[in-house]
């Protein structure tokens, strides 16, 4: 899912207010993505223990005002510096990472009509193939784009990006077998899996997905290269005080071990583990390393 190529927590106050026990007064959510989707969910979800725990109000919205947290992850922290000829930002230095809340994996699937059951398979089908095969990712520089690329290089496969503007349009084409093969977040395609609509092969988490029990991981499979992993964190500013990142970290593992969130992660696909903010930062600081050539290898731009 998108939404989760596009998540982090980015908290602005004053050195002042800094000060004070944190928050003293409302904080307010800024989601990249409209009103209704993943994104939003996920932030509203999260958004109602934190209050509960932070006892000041946090309001989801799209616009910076007072104390502000920005939902992001794998694209803006990951991805997006490395398709800038000169990056605007450091994913490391502009930002303390606070936080974990869970990731999201990609899929390898394909078409009923594709012959392999298993990813050996798949990937001796795309080597006896007379043309290169077509695979297809919600979008340029997309989490799917750099896995199928990074395939591409490990395997020496002939395979070209078809990229699509998200999941839907992508689904159109592999479900009439205009492609034959896909690299996209799990969750979207767990209908058409269980309708037998598309064949999973592999997901890309280190571990398989709950939502697909029945799945490989390419962990598992010896692929390691081919792990990935949308993340969803929470990230402040730089030089954000211990204590509030403290706090930020106590309030959000206190959430995810409410019941009702647990559950409705779950069901959006999201893997929690609990994590340090300094694991976590070493975390992001990996992440932005291993993901750093093979955009490069992509020629995924971003003006």
């Amino acid at each position: 899912m998108k939404v989760f190529c596009m998540l982090a927590f980015a908290l602005i106050a004053s050195n002042n207010a800094m000060g004070q026990t944190w928050p003293t007064k409302p904080v307010r959510v800024i989601v990249t993505f409209a009103p209704g989707g993943s994104s939003d969910i996920v932030a509203r979800l999260v958004a109602i223990p934190l209050q509960a725990e932070l006892g000041q109000s946090i309001i989801v919205d799209n616009k910076p005002d007072g104390y502000t947290l920005l939902l992001s992850n794998s694209a803006p922290i990951s991805i997006s510096p490395a398709m800038q000829d000169e990056p605007r930002y450091d994913p490391l230095k502009a930002f303390t990472h606070a936080a974990y809340i869970g990731s999201v994996a990609n899929v390898f699937v394909v078409h009923p009509s594709v012959p392999a059951k298993n990813m050996a398979e798949l990937i001796a089908w795309i080597k006896a193939e007379k043309h290169p095969v077509n695979y297809g990712s919600g979008g340029i520089g997309s989490i799917g784009h750099l896995v199928g690329e990074t395939m591409k290089k490990d395997y020496g496969l002939r395979m070209e990006h078809v990229g699509y503007k998200g999941s839907s349009p992508m689904h159109n084409d592999l479900l009439s077998g205009t492609i034959k093969l896909a690299i996209d977040t799990l969750p979207q395609n767990v209908p058409f899996i269980k309708d037998g609509k598309l064949r999973a092969l592999a997901v890309t988490s280190p571990t398989r997905a709950p939502m697909a029990p029945d799945v490989p991981s390419v962990q598992e499979l010896g692929q390691k290269k081919l792990v990935a992993e949308n993340f969803l964190g929470i990230s402040g500013p730089a030089g954000l005080p211990r204590e509030v990142v403290a706090r930020i970290h106590a309030a959000n593992r206190k959430a995810l071990a409410d019941p009702r969130v647990a559950q409705r992660l779950a069901e959006l696909g999201v893997q929690s583990r609990d994590m340090t903010p300094e694991q976590f930062s070493a975390f992001v600081a990996a992440q932005v390393k291993d993901w750093y050539q093979p955009v490069k290898d992509s020629g995924a731009k971003l003006n």
